[in-house]
């Protein structure tokens, strides 16, 4: 390619992402949010940002850092990303990489609580805003997190299985099949599940071991139940891969008449449940989380947006439950990094 073909690619790119903004101004402005209190403006200069989510493994994960990676490049964010593999001990050794480096600032969703408060401390004692999304790293009264990130997970877990509960009539043999222990998500989804089943006195939870985001586990746990119980009604998952996992051995078995639950609104899982596949999803915002991260820490560092005051110390994140009625506009809010 030529210098001027270059160039033209350059102002091209320009033009795009001041098109994109003037969009953005347009519409805030047709929501009756004055734009100068609401916009974030594009770095003049490229900014370092260090990533780490549980592991791109998990399709919520992967879609995650694409939607990190677009944003950034709206904002002029420059995104390098630390992967935690779905192991605790694997992210912890990545995240004392990041903290051995100068970011401008970090965004990280931990495998579990309590296990990166040491390098993400020290981070912070650095003054690297650190943005958390979606599971706590530490309690938020015990380390100073620029802001949380994350949907109420209590609720996507009780609006999944209300709807499961619903939908077998009140009664029947229902499983939970959680995701990792330590995750304050997975620990919230549970709970949500738990406040629902509480109010129906004819169903009954045959089981609700935890396959850790592991496809393979989900796998095993499910080849295990369907040689057990000659009657499962409904199943509720943590999260949609394991949710598919489990279908896909429920079909080999000929189970399929079990209403699958999960967690995510993936791509696939939307495709499911416009297919009949799955009976419902609710969405864990991973574009919203991902990108509003990278927009939490632009806003941070270039207009000097404060913890507590510019940003609250948790964002709330929802998604809604998806249904057939939803999934293609749901889908399309995904191919566009916009949920």
């Amino acid at each position: 390619m030529s210098g001027t073909d270059k160039s033209v690619t350059t102002r091209r790119d320009l033009l795009q992402v001041a098109g994109a903004a003037g969009a953005a101004t347009a519409l805030l402005g047709g929501l009756g949010i004055n734009p100068a209190m609401a916009a974030v403006a594009r770095s003049e200069k490229p900014l370092k940002a260090a990533f780490s989510n549980a592991g791109l493994q998990a399709t919520w994960c992967a879609q995650g850092k694409q939607a990190a990676e677009w944003w950034g490049k709206l904002f002029n964010v420059e995104v390098t990303w630390f992967d935690g593999q779905l192991d605790a001990v694997k992210q912890r050794a990545a995240i004392d990489n990041m903290a051995s480096q100068k970011w401008d600032f970090v965004a990280i969703q931990a495998f579990g609580i309590g296990t990166l408060t040491q390098p993400v401390q020290k981070m912070i004692d650095a003054g690297i805003p650190v943005i958390d999304m979606d599971t706590l790293i530490a309690p938020l009264d015990q380390i100073k997190v620029h802001s949380f990130l994350a949907p109420d997970n209590e609720f996507m877990g009780a609006s999944v299985t209300q709807a499961l509960c619903n939908a077998i009539g009140g009664k029947g043999k229902v499983i939970m099949t959680q995701g990792a222990l330590g995750h304050t998500g997975a620990q919230g989804r549970a709970k949500g599940f738990e406040s629902v089943v509480k109010q129906f006195p004819n169903i009954e939870v045959l089981d609700t071991q935890p396959a850790d985001w592991d496809v393979s586990k989900a796998a095993r746990l499910w080849e295990t139940y369907l040689t057990k119980y000659p009657q499962i009604d409904a199943a509720f998952f943590h999260n949609d891969d394991m949710a598919l996992a489990a279908a896909n051995i429920m079909k080999a078995r000929n189970r399929t008449n079990i209403l699958i639950g999960g967690v995510d609104a993936m791509p696939p899982a939307i495709q499911a449940v416009s297919e009949g596949r799955m009976f419902a999803t609710v969405r864990n915002p991973s574009c919203r989380i991902h990108g509003g991260a990278i927009v939490a820490g632009v806003a941070a560092v270039t207009a000097g947006e404060k913890s507590g005051q510019g940003i609250p110390k948790h964002v709330i994140t929802d998604g809604p439950v998806v249904t057939k009625a939803n999934a293609a506009g749901m889908q399309w809010m995904e191919d566009h990094f916009l949920i």
